[in-house]
């Protein structure tokens, strides 16, 4: 019986179909492989895309995937073609054809040196994955069941949530370093467990990732933090050594238990916060990354353990890490950001003015929702009372934030009059004078809440006399 998530990509007048009878006609064959196929059986709906994508596989090289697809696609991508891979858009699905091959890295390169095959089963052995080394043959004869090709035995390894490796875990990972990354990208994903094989190989050859991009690891590990099960995949990045490679800060963590005052495991702390927040990439590089500047800020004193402007240092450190794993700027100051920010609510116990919580708005813009849910999930304290008492703090605030957003334009704290008001009032040209001046005003409507355009001018009056 056919799955039903498989059964519209296997019917006669599916797409996919369409499309092996164009490769069938000029004497090629063309097969659904790996994630299509694993996720089709396992009845999953990919979350990691934008896009519906489509893996398929052939004996034809890329040129002429590019001639057969041509007129075929609505839109044709050639920049993996040098290794093997053309993507065809049609309607919307990415259709991603590779041509059977073999993939292996030279031993100091960043790049794979690829060679074709013609066998659709060698192409599957040099797979990641046994999981993904299955393929269905597509465009069978009328009334013809679907071929599924599994020589691995993945299906059984899809039934038992092991990833395994379909050659040996040595071959594998020589053969493309990223699949140490790749596998942990799945425990999270997937919720699988490692074979011991995969799991002795990749702490014997952490070293060989360093021959890997950062683009390259930055992407999975993008993937890797939203998964529903971060924390298994976390820790194993850490216990394999591969953490130490990319993110050395994240190992740094597991502060030594100090004999008197016996502070907690900060790296199990911060897995478990990234876990608690929500699945998006910037939420969970900062919960990840929002305790980094505590070994460096670690005092040990009669009175405790203090890590005194951690979140200063943390942030810093953020943003070096991040800068050399290739994230954009906007993803930079995004997190930076959040990990500076972490600490602000708790002095909210103190008591905040209006001024104060107008500041807090402004310095946390986009990410207020995500700062808010990064400071709850920092809780991971087992006493139930602080724990109520850091929530009912920060209910309390987002109801202050919400009953001041009822009253005025509260995201948008911007004085009544622009620059080009200033210039016109005062005679000035652009200049730093400007700045200063817009400063003195929107210092003013974040302490005393909104005000007028006469009061704004007055402001300006009373500035100039003591400054210009």
């Amino acid at each position: 019986m056919i799955p039903p998530r498989l059964a519209p990509l296997l019917s006669p007048s599916s797409v996919p179909h369409q499309l092996a009878k164009l490769f069938d006609s000029s004497g090629y064959e063309l097969f659904l492989v790996g994630g299509t196929v694993r996720d089709a059986l396992m009845d999953r709906i990919r979350t990691d895309t934008t896009t519906i994508d489509l893996d398929l596989a052939t004996d034809a090289r890329p040129d002429a995937t590019r001639q057969i697809v041509a007129e075929w696609a609505d839109d044709v991508y050639l920049a993996g073609e040098r290794f093997g891979t053309i993507v065809a858009i049609r309607g919307g699905v990415h259709h991603e054809i590779t041509t059977f091959r073999s993939e292996v890295y030279l031993d100091a390169s960043r790049k794979p040196q690829v060679s074709f095959s013609d066998d659709i089963v060698e192409d599957l052995s040099r797979r990641d994955f046994t999981i993904n080394a299955l393929a269905i043959r597509l465009g069978p004869g009328e009334g013809e069941m679907p071929e599924l090709i599994d020589p691995h035995d993945g299906i059984a390894d899809l039934t038992s949530k092991v990833l395994r490796t379909p050659l040996s875990s040595e071959v594998a990972f020589g053969d493309d370093p990223l699949r140490m990354l790749r596998l942990y990208r799945f425990v999270s994903t997937l919720g699988f467990e490692v074979d011991g094989e995969a799991d002795e190989a990749v702490r014997s050859m952490v070293a060989r990732l360093e021959i890997v991009s950062a683009e390259r690891i930055r992407d999975e590990l993008s993937k890797l933090l939203i998964g529903e099960n971060v924390a298994a995949a976390l820790q194993g990045l850490v216990a394999s050594g591969l953490a130490a490679h990319f993110l050395p800060e994240i190992p740094a963590l597991a502060l030594e238990q100090d004999p008197i005052h016996r502070h907690k495991d900060v790296l199990a702390h911060s897995i478990a916060v990234t876990e608690k927040v929500a699945p998006t990439l910037v939420g969970r590089l900062a919960a990840l990354l929002h305790d980094i500047g505590k070994p460096q800020t670690r005092v040990i004193a009669p009175s405790g353990v203090t890590f005194h402007h951690h979140e200063v240092v943390g942030a810093r450190m953020v943003r070096s890490r991040l800068k050399a794993l290739r994230y954009s700027r906007e993803q930079i100051r995004n997190v930076s950001d959040l990990v500076f920010l972490h600490m602000r609510p708790h002095t909210y116990k103190m008591g905040w003015t209006d001024s104060a919580v107008r500041r807090y708005v402004r310095d946390a813009g986009e990410q207020l929702e995500a700062l808010n849910d990064l400071v709850r999930s920092d809780v991971t304290t087992r006493n139930k009372k602080r724990a109520r008492a850091i929530e009912n703090r920060i209910d309390d605030l987002e109801q202050r934030i919400a009953d001041l957003r009822s009253r005025e334009a509260l995201d948008a704290l911007r004085p009544p009059i622009d620059g080009h008001h200033v210039m016109k009032h005062l005679g000035l040209e652009p200049g730093p004078e400007v700045g200063e001046a817009m400063r003195l005003l929107t210092e003013h409507r974040i302490d005393h809440g909104p005000f007028s355009e006469e009061e704004a001018y007055g402001l300006l009056e009373r500035w100039r006399d003591d400054h210009l």
